[in-house]
């Protein structure tokens, strides 16, 4: 979590620009039932303000990103793409 928070994320920033504008990392502290393992280490999720401006801004950095995350995780990422529907 260290490095994700403190190279990565940063790094991830760099590579975004203004494209991005809000980014946020959940720790993962459990599952549903006590005491037991999250389904994910972490989730971070970035903010675009549409779709095509996160792959306008992602597309150049793909594997410097990538590169990067190996050096933190030994699993493929699981990316996904959403958009807020309700805010409360």
């Amino acid at each position: 979590m260290d490095y994700y928070a403190n190279v990565h994320v940063p790094l991830a920033k760099e590579c975004f620009g203004p494209a991005l504008k809000r980014l946020t990392i959940d720790s993962g502290i459990s599952s549903i039932m006590p005491n037991s393992k999250p389904p994910f280490h972490a989730i971070g999720s970035a903010y675009f303000d549409t779709v095509e401006s996160f792959y306008e801004a992602m597309t150049p950095h793909v594997e410097t990103l990538r590169t990067d995350a190996m050096k933190y995780c030994s699993q493929t990422a699981v990316i996904q793409i959403s958009e807020v529907a309700f805010e409360f």
